[in-house]
């Protein structure tokens, strides 16, 4: 069968500091029409810093959409047009104040695809050094030092909530398992 729906009319209804969003009216695969509301977005770099014991560099913060403190890995958006690798350097040093020897790609993933073209890259930092916290005027983080086994069980246990994080340690987990680290 053909998924393909095809747009014939875009409507930007929104633009902000952060997204924009849009209503597009749509062909659907049996010829109909349907609306679907969309919010553009730059993406965004998460990077799981892990010290030479296994250990995780967290960052707790105030994320009001949910109205919760949630624990984290240091994160980002991307500008548009800005290479998620240098971002996810810039946002390493400016949350924890480390810097890393060493940065290897997790891959990528959408972070909700029904309503959002938003993509997340992930990295993994080793070879951590002392560098300079530099936060933005708006933005309060604490750091927290958390083994990465016990990270496992806060995700599996559902204390870990936040998508990028949860997908970021799991993966990091796995690779510890296959040795592939």
């Amino acid at each position: 069968m053909h998924f393909i729906e095809k747009t014939v009319k875009s409507e930007k209804i929104f633009s902000g500091k952060i997204i924009d969003v849009r209503v597009d009216t749509v062909r659907l695969p049996n010829g109909n029409t349907s609306t679907r509301e969309i919010v553009d977005h730059p993406g965004g770099v998460g990077i799981i810093p892990i010290t030479d014991r296994q250990e995780v560099i967290m960052v707790r913060q105030f994320r009001k959409p949910i109205d919760e403190v949630c624990l984290e890995i240091p994160a980002g958006r991307l500008n548009y047009g800005e290479d998620p690798y240098a971002c996810g350097i810039r946002e390493l040093e400016e949350e924890t104040g480390y810097k890393a020897k060493h940065i290897r790609s997790l891959g990528h993933f959408y972070s909700t695809p029904g309503i959002t073209n938003e993509i997340l890259h992930l990295y993994m930092a080793t070879g951590l050094y002392k560098g300079e916290i530099n936060l933005d005027e708006d933005e309060f983080v604490e750091t927290e030092v958390i083994p990465l086994l016990q990270l496992v069980d806060m995700v599996m246990r559902g204390d870990i909530r936040d998508a990028k994080s949860m997908i970021a340690v799991l993966k990091v987990w796995q690779l510890m398992q296959r040795q592939e680290l």
